[in-house]
């Protein structure tokens, strides 16, 4: 069990590290991301140190259940698809510049209305989607316009992951906890509803009170107008996403599991696309945009932080970490743990983890253990830039534009809008359960 313990302890270490001072790994002229790589270091040194062997992540990968993180990869980077996919045609630019064109010269307009399509859009997409695509756009406007681009990029990360929690594909997390343990599309809709509103509603207030002074001074730029060439394109993305919504929300009444739905839409998108491409004789630019685009070192960095978690829950440290949690005051404290333990492994890891840690909990407390800690997933995803991919990304977009903000700027702003949003969702969660 020690060897275990150290070997996970040093990986998630030095995972963080990595994250805060080198986060890329340059290889020749190129990149790669430095996290995923320390991940799956770690998980093949669990192998070679003997903790585990290929054998037994095998039978783990191939077991036909909804813990299948294979399946969960599907689901999780097939929703991605979609969304890039509208991105990539500007439909999230147009937006966003249609919001600006509504607030006139005044920024408490501006704040509001980002805020609001921030969340909505989020909803029914991505939330790492909507952060990629929104952050740069802020970026340039603010530069334009001569205000202070903060307190936008805040409420822009805020609402992406807040309201992420509302359905089940706003996040990988939301995806792995609740199907790991057997939670439907509406069945999660109907719990998560007024947690998602009541934190979404105090996390507004809180970056209110932290920003209205700044927010006084009128808006110099203009919005630019964005045109959307392809519209047939568009609106053959926007069906797609849709009918697939609309399939997830039934498909455990129909019999059919949510990854094969998302599998299935984003191969009709690629037919389409490429039929359209063909007729119009030219490249699928978009599609292979999308392609490149898609968030692949997901894939090793969730599987190897599976390959920990199966080797912790074998030596029987996560039944230790769940006995420890108990069964009083479930809410509360798995909702903390959850939240503190994803600024210090990442929230994906972390899901990873205590899906292994709640095996051990009666079916009443593992109920309001799985949103309680869906809400910490979400939630603490805007405590530290270690909190989530988000934040690891969003930060890096930050650098480029030559934007400093540290991990203490990001901390004071976690502080002030996460703790109260947080209980906000746990109050909720008590409410509904």
């Amino acid at each position: 069990m020690l060897t275990s313990v150290v070997i996970s302890a040093i990986t998630c270490l030095v995972m963080i590290l990595g994250v805060l001072f080198f986060p890329k790994i340059k290889v020749g002229k190129n990149g790669v991301a430095s996290y995923w790589v320390i991940a799956l270091i770690g998980a093949l040194l669990l192998v070679v140190s003997g903790q585990t062997d290929f054998q037994r992540i095998g039978s783990a990968l191939m077991t036909d259940n909804a813990i299948n993180p294979l399946k969960i990869l599907v689901l999780f980077i097939s929703m991605t698809i979609l969304s890039i996919y509208l991105d990539e045609l500007g439909f999230f630019r147009y937006l966003a510049n249609k919001t600006l064109k509504h607030a006139g010269n005044s920024q408490m307009k501006l704040f509001l209305y980002l805020y609001l399509i921030v969340s909505v859009l989020t909803v029914f997409t991505s939330n790492d989607v909507i952060i990629l695509s929104f952050t740069p756009f802020i970026c340039y406007f603010a530069k334009n316009a001569k205000i202070n681009a903060i307190p936008y990029l805040a409420a822009e990360f805020v609402a992406a992951n807040t309201w992420s929690m509302t359905l089940i594909i706003g996040n990988p997390t939301n995806i792995y906890l609740a199907t790991a343990n057997g939670i439907g599309f509406v069945e999660y809709l109907k719990v998560m509803i007024v947690p998602t509103l009541l934190s979404g509603l105090v996390a507004f207030a809180m970056l209110y009170l932290l920003f209205h002074k700044q927010l006084k001074q009128p808006i110099c730029g203009e919005a630019e107008d964005v045109v959307i060439k392809e519209k047939f394109s568009l609106w053959v993305g926007i069906i797609h996403l849709a009918v697939c919504t609309v399939m997830l929300a039934i498909s455990s009444y129909v019999g059919i599991e949510m990854w094969a739905v998302s599998a299935c839409a984003v191969g009709s998108l690629v037919i389409w696309c490429l039929v359209i491409d063909l007729c119009s004789k030219r490249l699928p630019n978009e599609l292979i945009a999308c392609m490149k685009r898609a968030p692949w070192q997901l894939v090793p960095f969730v599987l190897s932080m599976f390959v920990m978690t199966i080797v912790l829950a074998d030596k029987g440290v996560t039944q230790s970490i769940g006995q420890f949690l108990g069964s009083e005051y479930t809410l509360l404290r798995y909702g903390l743990a959850s939240f503190v333990a994803a600024n210090v492994v990442n929230n994906i890891p972390m899901s990873v983890l205590f899906c292994s840690i709640m095996e051990v909990a009666s079916p009443v407390v593992m109920t309001k253990a799985v949103f309680a800690t869906i809400v910490g997933s979400n939630v603490g995803a805007f405590l530290t830039p270690i909190g989530a991919l988000a934040g690891i990304m969003w930060s890096g977009i930050l650098n480029e534009h030559g934007l400093k903000f540290g991990y203490l700027d990001f901390l004071k702003i976690g502080i002030t809008v996460a703790l109260p949003a947080l209980l906000a969702a746990l109050l909720g969660l008590s409410i509904v359960l």
